[in-house]
């Protein structure tokens, strides 16, 4: 192995070159952004007064394998300094909420809550946990997540509690999205204990071997729900570009846009704009689309799974208020489709992450998500909205949801194209097939990033280090 392509500059990119770094077989990493900024989707916006709002993901979950494994990442760029966790006990991890019919409704959280009956449910969930072991096995290869939780848990669950969830994480209708895709651990847990509470009290099978570093298990032994970085949450791919700039062996290149590739009886021709560059491998960590549009013809089958990926538009809308305006605090809430389609919901910010406040006179961060799967219905195209009606729905809904009856003092509104891959029925043998096709032809091409194996940070950046361990054999 000689030299490796990274396309895309997003954590995905970024993690992908990290791992290659250090391996002696890679002696040169040629990392191609066709944007202005390296980073993705992890973007922080840092005012100058020390304020801090995130534009992308913000708080990162410790949890699992792939948890742990970015916390090995952040300890190895020494970023152990910076990070502010949020425990389990936390009020923003204790309190989470759901907007429906017109009020905020607290979500049950601990063992009481399961045992009591809590708006806007009609019984208490322990019921449905219980009920649940006497449901068959499912015995499609596939099903929706409404679907799955409708049948294993109840309609009324799916309903109210799996809709928001689907639209917090993934901006998604769970009516569409897969649940072997989306949550392969219920689907697992059905298809090897025959129940989610069993498969959940028994374990579902193995998982990946990540050995803990120490900041990993002081997230264990502290109880993290959740950690982000004193800086922003994009402080993390800039520490990375530091990490590679510093290592002899990495090209980094922005305004580098892509125009086609070509395979060769070695590797690859790289196609840009002011030339062509020869490779032995290429790792794409672009949006499936994006790839779709520079592969050759020669892999038209390739090309047309690619494009069956499809990706949503999500508004995120800043908001900061003078003085404490919250009526109640916690993490944040969610919306149902059925209760407004275009507003996904609202996240308290300054409830987990207080620090991201400006250091002087009491403010309240808030950030308001809308559109995704339904951004077309209710705005129109992306390239048709306007920034003022984006904010003047934002804060609409604010007033209305929390009863902020004041303006904002300050606001900033993002509107991300594409920034969700939607992982709908079938999404597995889609990716199988693609991986399937490269096998089968040669190719010297790895797929990552958000459009097949998880949309999380987490799954972004272990996708990355997959990709690594196969293409060099072994670990990295």
């Amino acid at each position: 192995m000689k030299t490796v392509a990274v396309l895309g500059g997003g954590i995905g990119g970024l993690a992908a070159s990290f791992y290659l770094c250090k391996n002696p077989q890679v002696t040169k990493v040629i990392v191609l952004e066709s944007s202005s900024r390296f980073g993705g989707w992890l973007w922080s916006l840092r005012r100058s007064d020390g304020a801090i709002f995130e534009l992308g993901p913000r708080g990162i979950r410790p949890a699992g394998a792939v948890g742990r494994n970015t916390l090995d990442m952040v300890e190895d760029l020494g970023l152990e300094g910076d990070i502010l966790p949020v425990t389990y006990s936390h009020v923003a991890s204790q309190n989470r909420y759901l907007y429906v019919r017109g009020q905020l409704h607290k979500l049950p959280s601990g063992i009481r809550g399961m045992f009591q009956t809590v708006p806007p449910f009609s019984r208490p969930l322990v019921f449905s946990l219980i009920t649940e072991i006497l449901v068959k096995k499912g015995k499609e290869a596939d099903e929706s997540i409404h679907s799955f939780v409708s049948r294993r848990l109840g309609k009324e669950l799916a309903d109210v509690a799996i809709d928001s969830l689907c639209r917090g994480v993934f901006a998604g209708d769970s009516k569409k999205l897969s649940v072997r895709s989306c949550f392969p651990s219920l689907f697992k847990a059905e298809r090897q204990s025959g129940s989610l509470t069993l498969g959940f009290l028994l374990d579902s099978g193995p998982a990946p071997v990540i050995p803990p570093g120490r900041l990993a298990q002081r997230a264990h032994r502290e109880s993290w729900a959740q950690w982000s970085l004193r800086r922003g949450v994009e402080t993390l791919p800039e520490s990375i570009t530091e990490y590679l700039q510093q290592r002899g062996r990495v090209e980094l290149h922005k305004d580098a846009a892509v125009k086609q590739i070509i395979p060769t009886t070695s590797g690859w021709k790289v196609h840009m704009e002011d030339g062509v560059i020869s490779v032995d491998h290429i790792i794409s960590a672009l949006p499936a689309k994006a790839l779709s549009y520079i592969m050759p013809p020669s892999c038209q089958s390739l090309i047309q799974q690619l494009q069956d990926i499809s990706a949503v538009t999500v508004a995120v809308v800043s908001l900061e208020y003078d003085g404490s305006i919250l009526p109640v605090t916690g993490f944040g809430h969610l919306v149902p489709s059925w209760e407004d389609p275009g507003l996904l919901g609202v996240v308290y910010d300054s409830v987990p992450f207080p620090q991201h406040n400006r250091p002087h006179g009491q403010t309240t961060r808030l950030t308001v998500m809308m559109g995704g799967a339904w951004f077309q219905n209710e705005f129109g195209t992306p390239k048709a909205v306007t920034t003022e009606g984006l904010l003047a729905r934002a804060t609409e809904a604010v007033r209305c949801h929390l009863g902020v009856s004041v303006s904002p003092s300050w606001s900033n509104v993002a509107l991300h194209r594409d920034c969700i891959p939607q992982y709908y029925l079938g999404h597995f043998q889609r990716v199988d097939c693609m991986r399937g096709f490269i096998k089968n032809n040669n190719l010297a091409l790895s797929l990552i990033g958000s459009a097949y194996d998880g949309v999380s940070v987490n799954d972004v950046i272990f996708s990355g280090r997959t990709a690594v361990a196969e293409l060099l054999g072994g670990g990295v």
